[in-house]
């Protein structure tokens, strides 16, 4: 028979039980007590409240940031922003005439000795029976097929002074390589081995128009010709140069600003829009005299398939570039220069309407002050376009030429 004890463990359970009752009792008595400080209170902690606290620590220390970190944040950005503004300020690279992606070429071009070509087109008389041979410089957005005295030029007048002329587009314009190193001198050597290559002789005639007015008194500086001047010039006293430029319209103000102190900016400066540009890079008509609104809307569409054409290798290295040129630093002051035609043998002519409103006329009013031997014309109620009117290129070419009174 099988006797159970109920209600108490087994001896051996009791032993074992008893056993770990002392030695947490002997663990107990070895504990040294720690004294608190007179005033504090002995708090007891929950296992689970200890190991909460802990997780809280291990995290706020895992987010601690050195200040050198922040540092480098922010040089990367504003590494990043220097990278962004450069490359919106820089200007697409030009389409290349004859390039694999860029324009045919239809014109035929001479080569410069700096390996450029430059695209030409002639008119008039042919070259080898010509009495007088004319080098035309065109204006802003224009080029070699926009000849100003050759498009409304009688050709009675042609035939009868056996009149040659030769267009060029400028470089960058049209057909022309670009140049980046363009200057104002650099212009006045391009016509030079322009003249050259064509066989135009010791004695050729320069007529510049508007923004090519430039290339006219770097002729005056390095090649003793005679020259047709419109012109804008950088270097003039304080009080005349205000005049001139409270002149102009607010928003060519400062285009003539950017270009003239940050030149860097100016591919930016056009081509953004939260300012106003140019107006005459924007085409528009307000800047225009009554007399120059008639023409332009009487040859409008053909000067806008002409622009398109002109511009097709790029508008930096056509456009923006005539503005940094013309509004920079040049390598001379053209009211210092003296008379190349002192014997007579040539004169130099300037014309200029009164109601110009693109070319203040207060600055060609001065230089005729200034250079007495410039032979002035100042057309009364003409705009900026006014060699383009009826008659006036039969007046301006007779009047150069043979010295008929306008």
């Amino acid at each position: 028979m099988e006797c159970v004890h109920l209600g108490s463990p087994p001896l051996n359970q009791r032993t074992d039980k008893f056993r770990v009752q002392l030695a947490s009792s002997a663990y107990r008595r070895h504990v040294p007590k720690t004294r608190l400080p007179q005033g504090e209170v002995r708090r007891k902690i929950s296992a689970a409240s200890a190991r909460a606290h802990t997780r809280k620590s291990h995290q706020s220390s895992s987010f601690k940031l050195s200040p050198g970190f922040f540092k480098k944040i922010l040089a990367v950005f504003f590494v990043g922003i220097l990278a962004w503004i450069y490359l919106v300020i820089q200007p697409p690279p030009p389409k290349m005439c004859g390039s694999p992606n860029g324009p045919p070429v239809t014109a035929p071009r001479i080569r410069l000795k700096d390996g450029r070509h430059l695209a030409y087109k002639e008119h008039g008389v042919p070259r080898h029976v010509a009495k007088y041979k004319i080098i035309y410089v065109h204006g802003f957005r224009s080029g070699r097929q926009n000849v100003v005295v050759a498009a409304t030029l009688s050709p009675e007048v042609i035939e009868e002074l056996g009149v040659y002329i030769v267009s060029f587009d400028r470089p960058g314009y049209g057909e022309s390589a670009p140049n980046p190193k363009q200057t104002v001198k650099s212009m006045a050597m391009d016509i030079e081995e322009l003249a050259d290559q064509l066989g135009l002789g010791s004695k050729f005639y320069v007529i510049g128009y508007s923004i090519g007015r430039q290339a006219v008194w770097s002729c005056l500086k390095y090649i003793p010709n005679s020259h047709l001047i419109d012109v804008f010039l950088p270097n003039f006293p304080a009080n005349v140069l205000n005049e001139a430029f409270n002149q102009k319209s607010r928003k060519n103000q400062w285009i003539i600003r950017v270009a003239h102190y940050t030149p860097w900016l100016v591919y930016w400066w056009n081509t953004q829009k939260l300012f106003p540009a140019s107006c005459v890079l924007a085409k528009n008509s307000d800047g225009l005299s009554s007399q120059d609104k008639e023409i332009t809307s009487r040859i409008y569409s053909r000067k806008d398939s002409v622009s398109q054409l002109v511009t097709e290798q790029g508008e930096f290295e056509s456009l923006h570039r005539d503005l940094i040129v013309t509004h920079g630093a040049w390598e001379f002051d053209p009211l210092d220069l003296g008379n190349p035609f002192a014997n007579n043998d040539g004169f130099v002519h300037l014309w200029h309407g009164d109601e110009d409103k693109i070319v203040p006329i207060t600055m060609n009013r001065y230089i005729e002050e200034q250079l007495p031997w410039i032979r002035y014309h100042e057309v009364s109620g003409g705009g900026h376009f006014f060699p383009l009117a009826d008659g006036m290129s039969n007046a301006i070419i007779k009047a150069h030429l043979v010295g008929e009174k306008y």
